[in-house]
C-alpha cells in the first residue's frame, strides 16, 4: 500500500504497512531559491530495485507540484498564496516501470497551504460618515467600524484585529474589540463646532508587535437640537403708504440653531389699530412678514405701534432649563402722505342703451373724487384702446357718457369701456373705472335660410312627397324668442310643381304637387320662399331655393343630377334641321369655289406634295431669267423661334413686326399704297385673323422676290397688276361670299371702296 509522510511531521511515520495518509502541509509565500520539499510517497511493493515508479496527477500536478518517480519525493516549484487557493487535491499511483501497469490502486491526498501573516486589516465600508446630536451625554454611540483580514482566522492570530483611535481625542473613543465609536466628552455644542474627522486604526496579531495595520477616516457631524431661543436684535421702523395685502415690513429673530430647530412662528401681541396688520412666517428664510389688511389713510391715522413675538415652533423638553424659547420686539409703522389718484364712487358702472339710439344720446354718468385733502378737480376721458371705433364720448367735466356713432347690437352687444379720471392739478394722477354698456336689441334684421340648402328631386317623385325641410335664422334676439312664418313668394304661390307647408315650429317643408319630373325638360327649379319674423314691426326676406332634378335608383338615392348631355342618337327635329342647313350651306360654298376656280382655270384640288398654305408670289421686275433665282426665300417669313423649336405651335403670330403702322381710322386704301406695302399689310391682317380663329389652318406665308433681275425684256408677269390697270376679270362676286372673303373683295372688287382695313 502507498504510504507517505510530511517532512514537517516526521512523528507521523508508522511501521505498519496499513497506515493511510491524506494530507500534506506547505508554507505559503516561500521565497527560497530551491523547490520547497512537501513530502514523500512510498509503496510497500517498492523493493528499491527501480522496478516501481511514482506518478502524480490532479490540481497543480507538473505545473506547481513535481514528484521524483524513483524516490516519491514531492516538491513545490512555485510560490503559493493561501488567500488565492488554500489547498490542492492530488492523486498518486505506483506503476510497474516496464509494463506501466499499476501495482497499487490510485490514492488521493490533499496539500494544504499553511497561512502566514501577510495581509493587513482593511475597512471595506470606509471612509465613514456619521452623525450624533449635539449636547449628547458621555458614551453615546456614534457608529461602528469593521475591519477584515484576509489571513486564516482559524490558524494563529494573523486575522485577530483590535481597534484604536489615532486622531479624534479627546472628543471620541473606540472600543478595541468591537470597533464601536462613542462620544468621550459631554455637551458638545454644534454652534461652537459642528464637525470632527477621526482616524481609526485596526491592527492584527491582537495588536502585538509585528502585526499589520490599516486605517480609515470617520467624519462625525453634530446634528442640531433646539437648545437656543430666538432673539430680536433690533427695532424695526418702516415709512410707507401701501395697498391692502402689500408687505409692510420683514423682521427676523436670530436663532443659532438650524433646520427644524430654527423654525419659528410670529404673532402680533398688541398694538393700536387692531385688524390693520397681520404677520406670517416666510418658510424659506424664517422672516416675519408684516402685511397690510386694511387701507391706510394718512389723513385719519399717520402711525401705528406693534408688539411682535417670535417663538420656536419645535421645542425640545430636554432643554427647557435654558430659558424661554421666544423673544419680543416693537415695530413702528409710519404712514407717509402721498398724492393718491382719483377714486371712482363705483368702480364698475353698468349702463344700457337701445340699438337705435341717435347719435348724442346720453347713456349715464360716472363720478370720481380726489381722496387727498387738496380735493383737486377731476377731468374724464375714455381709454380709446377700449373704444377703438369711437362709439362713445364722455363729457370731460360732468362725466356724462353719450353715443358718438350709430350702434349695431349684432356687431357688438356689450362695450367694455375704461374711463380715466385725471386730477387737473396733477395730470400724472389717473384713476381708472370700468363702464359696461349693454346694447338693447331692436328688430332690424330680416330672417334668412339657416344654411345654403341643396335640394335634390328624383324624377320618380310622387305627389305630396317632402323633398326638403327648411329653417331660418335671424341675427336679432327678441326677448320672447324667434317665431318665423314661411310661405311661397309672389307668382310661385300658385305654381303646379311645388307647395310649402309651415310646420309652426320655425321650420317649413317643401312638397311636390305632381310627379313625372324630367331632367330633359327642366333640370333645375328655383322656388322663392318668403320668411317673416315676429318682430314689431315684422321683417321679411325672400330666399331662393334651388331644386335639382336627379336620376335616382329604386331607393331614392340620386345618381346624376342637372342638365342632360344629348347624344346624336337622341337629336331633336330642330337640331337635325340646323345640322342639315349647315351642310347645305357648306355644299353651296364648295360649288361657288369650284366655279370660281374653273373660271380662273386653276386646279380644283391641290397636289399632295404642295404646301397647303396659301402662297402669294409677287414679281417686281419684268422678268430676269436665271437671275430670278436670287429671289427671297419664303422660309424666312416663318417664325424663327418656331423653326428652332419644333414643339412650339405653328399657328402663332410671327415675331417679325410690320414696318408700317396705320391707325384704323386713317389707314389709306390699298390701291394708293406701294405694292410691297399692300401685300405685306394684307398678309399680316390674314395672320391676325388666323391667330384668333382656332379652326383656321397655319398662318399664311408670303413669298417675296426682292430682286427681279435687270435683263428681261418681257413685261410684268404679275397678275396683281390688276390693282392698277384695267382688267377684264370681274371679282365683284367675292362680296357675296361672306366675311371670310371680305379682304379679297375689298382688294379685287369695287374700286370705290374707301379702305380695306377696318
Amino acid at each position: 500500500m502507498l504510504a507517505g509522510f510530511n517532512v514537517n511531521d516526521l512523528s507521523s511515520i508508522r511501521n505498519r504497512r496499513s497506515w493511510v495518509w491524506n494530507q500534506f502541509f506547505v508554507l505559503e509565500e516561500y521565497t527560497g531559491n530551491e523547490p520547497l520539499y512537501v513530502g514523500k510517497l512510498h509503496s510497500d511493493v517498492d523493493k528499491g530495485d527501480g522496478k516501481v515508479k511514482y506518478v502524480l496527477s490532479g490540481e497543480g500536478a507538473t505545473s506547481i507540484f513535481t514528484i521524483d518517480e524513483n524516490t516519491g519525493d514531492i516538491h513545490a516549484t512555485k510560490r503559493l498564496d493561501r488567500e488565492a487557493q488554500a489547498y490542492y487535491t492530488l492523486q498518486a499511483q505506483a506503476v510497474d516501470r516496464l509494463t506501466n501497469l499499476p501495482v497499487e490502486p490510485r490514492s488521493e491526498f490533499v496539500v494544504k497551504v499553511q497561512d502566514i501573516n501577510d495581509n493587513e486589516p482593511k475597512f471595506p465600508d470606509g471612509p465613514y460618515l456619521a452623525g450624533v446630536p449635539e449636547m449628547s451625554p458621555l458614551g453615546t454611540m456614534v457608529v461602528q467600524v469593521v475591519a477584515t483580514d484576509a489571513d486564516d482566522p482559524t490558524y494563529g492570530n494573523s486575522a485577530r484585529v483590535v481597534y484604536s483611535i489615532e486622531h479624534g481625542h479627546p472628543y471620541f473613543s473606540v472600543e478595541p474589540k468591537t470597533g464601536v465609536i462613542r462620544t468621550a466628552l459631554p455637551n458638545m455644542d454644534r454652534e461652537t463646532r459642528d464637525q470632527y474627522v477621526l482616524v481609526i486604526q485596526a491592527k492584527d496579531m491582537v495588536g502585538q508587535m509585528g502585526g499589520l495595520s490599516g486605517t480609515t477616516s470617520v467624519t462625525v457631524t453634530l446634528t442640531d437640537v433646539n437648545d437656543n431661543p430666538p432673539r430680536f436684535n433690533y427695532q424695526y421702523t418702516v415709512l410707507e403708504s401701501l395697498l391692502v395685502q402689500s408687505v409692510v415690513a420683514r423682521i427676523k429673530a436670530v436663532d443659532a440653531d438650524i433646520g427644524s430647530n430654527a423654525e419659528m412662528d410670529y404673532r402680533i401681541m398688541d398694538g393700536d389699530g387692531p385688524g390693520m396688520f397681520n404677520i406670517t412666517t416666510d418658510e424659506d428664510t424664517q422672516d416675519g412678514v408684516i402685511m397690510l389688511l386694511k387701507p391706510l389713510d394718512f389723513e385719519t391715522k399717520s402711525s401705528f405701534s406693534l408688539r411682535i413675538e417670535a417663538t420656536n415652533r419645535n421645542i425640545d423638553s430636554n432643554f427647557l432649563n435654558l430659558g424661554p424659547f421666544s423673544d419680543t420686539t416693537s415695530v413702528k409703522v409710519t404712514v407717509e402722505d402721498v398724492n393718491e389718484p382719483p377714486v371712482f364712487s363705483t368702480p364698475l358702472s353698468k349702463m344700457v342703451v337701445s340699438e337705435d339710439a341717435k347719435v348724442g344720446t346720453s347713456i349715464g354718468r360716472v363720478s370720481a373724487h380726489d381722496p387727498d385733502n387738496s380735493n383737486s378737480p377731476i377731468r374724464y376721458s375714455i381709454d380709446r384702446n377700449t373704444d377703438l371705433e369711437r362709439f362713445f364720448n364722455v363729457d370731460a367735466l360732468s362725466g356724462v357718457i353719450s353715443t358718438a356713432k350709430p350702434l349695431d347690437r349684432e356687431a357688438n352687444s356689450v362695450h367694455n369701456l375704461t374711463i380715466f379720471a385725471i386730477e387737473s392739478h396733477d395730470p400724472t394722477q389717473i384713476g381708472k373705472g370700468i363702464t359696461l354698456i349693454t346694447v338693447q336689441d331692436i328688430n332690424d334684421n330680416a330672417p334668412v335660410f339657416a344654411i345654403d340648402y341643396e335640394t335634390l328631386l328624383c324624377e320618380n317623385a310622387i305627389p305630396g312627397q317632402v323633398i326638403q325641410t327648411i329653417s331660418a335664422v335671424d341675427k336679432d334676439e327678441p326677448l320672447s324668442g324667434h317665431r318665423f312664418y314661411f310661405a311661397l313668394a309672389g307668382p310661385a304661390a300658385g305654381n303646379l310643381n311645388f307647395t310649402l307647408r309651415d310646420n309652426k315650429d320655425n321650420t317649413a317643408s317643401i312638397l311636390t304637387k305632381r310627379g313625372g319630373f324630367r331632367r330633359r325638360e327642366q333640370p333645375v327649379y328655383r322656388l322663392p320662399v318668403l320668411i317673416v319674423d315676429s318682430g314689431s314691426p315684422a321683417l321679411s326676406s325672400t330666399n331662393t331655393l334651388s331644386v335639382r332634378v336627379c336620376d335616382c335608383d329604386s331607393d331614392g338615392v340620386a345618381l346624376s343630377c342637372g342638365a342632360v348631355a344629348y347624344t346624336a342618337t337622341g337629336l331633336s327635329t330642330g337640331a337635325l334641321l340646323a345640322i342639315l342647313g349647315c351642310i347645305i350651306t357648306l355644299l353651296v360654298m364648295v360649288l361657288l369655289i369650284v366655279t370660281m376656280r374653273r373660271r380662273r382655270k386653276e386646279p380644283l384640288i391641290l397636289e399632295e406634295e404642295r404646301d397647303i398654305r396659301e402662297n402669294i408670289v409677287r414679281y417686281d421686275d419684268e422678268g430676269g431669267g436665271e437671275e430670278d433665282t436670287e429671289a427671297f426665300d419664303m422660309v424666312t417669313l416663318r417664325n424663327l423661334n418656331v423653326i428652332r423649336d419644333p414643339n412650339v405651335r405653328r399657328d402663332v403670330t410671327p415675331d417679325t413686326p410690320t414696318f408700317f403702322h396705320y391707325p384704323s381710322a386713317s389707314r389709306p386704301s390699298y390701291k394708293s399704297l406701294p405694292d410691297n406695302v399692300v401685300f405685306r399689310e394684307f398678309i399680316w391682317e390674314r395672320l391676325k385673323d388666323a391667330d384668333v380663329d382656332p379652326s383656321a389652318p397655319p398662318y399664311d406665308s408670303l413669298q417675296t422676290y426682292a430682286f427681279e433681275g435687270s435683263g428681261s425684256v418681257a413685261e410684268s408677269l404679275s397678275s396683281l397688276e390688276s390693282l392698277s390697270t384695267d382688267s377684264d376679270q370681274n371679282y365683284d362676286y367675292l362680296s357675296n361670299w361672306g366675311p371670310r372673303f371680305k379682304k379679297l373683295a375689298d382688294l379685287y372688287g369695287n374700286s370705290d371702296s374707301t379702305t380695306v382695313l377696318s
